[in-house]
């Protein structure tokens, strides 16, 4: 679940926004461990079925993955890789309040291996090292126009058997998705979301 402070999403989830309070990791060393939901604009859960078919998908071993949850919310996605073997989660956020919540998240989890850096996802995105992550997260606000430039920047990140997951308003098109260098792996739609697992387009 993901939220971004100067820009937050709009009527696209409305429908679909839970009340504050909290959900519950799904799998791994911390399955049913609590993740705070505050009341934020447009901040609400990634759905469960989502989630779990998200790393069913992935084959649920993240051992020694490196990982990064960009607007990250409450970190259920980047808590997630983590609770599965993950070596490194790395997550970016820049709402004040949702640091402090994912930092205390951190502390009581003892997750080493997760670091919280309050930043402009898209900056930090774009000033990794390249083929630096094995799996990148991405959920940006519906109505932001931040998924391409997200994309943009994901893609050049990725290890040679990497991932990325794109959660949108909307199916993307083949079209979009080879422009940006990428195809599809695996889709979902629940609800409102549209579930992409991306990979880059191997060079023959």
């Amino acid at each position: 679940m993901k939220s971004r402070a100067a820009a937050p999403k709009a009527s696209a989830r409305a429908s679909t926004k839970k009340a504050p309070g909290e959900v519950r990791l799904i799998g791994g060393r911390w399955k049913r461990s609590k993740l705070a939901v505050l009341d934020r604009p447009g901040l609400r859960p990634t759905p469960d079925r989502v989630r779990e078919t998200l790393f069913n998908w992935l084959g649920q071993d993240l051992t020694g993955w490196r990982c990064i949850d960009a607007f990250a919310g409450t970190g259920a996605l980047g808590f997630e890789a983590a609770s599965r073997g993950a070596a490194s989660v790395l997550l970016l956020e820049r709402d004040p309040a949702l640091i402090e919540k994912l930092a205390q998240t951190k502390e009581r989890l003892s997750a080493d291996m997760v670091q919280v850096q309050r930043v402009d996802a898209l900056l930090a995105l774009s000033h990794l090292p390249e083929a630096s992550v094995d799996l990148v997260l991405l959920d940006p606000p519906f109505d932001s126009q931040l998924a391409t430039p997200a994309l943009r920047s994901a893609v050049r990140l990725l290890s040679p058997l990497g991932f990325i997951y794109l959660e949108a308003a909307s199916r993307w098109t083949e079209d979009a998705m080879s422009a940006q260098g990428l195809s599809l792996y695996r889709y979902l739609k629940a609800g409102n979301v549209h579930a992409h697992l991306l990979r880059r387009i191997a060079l023959v």
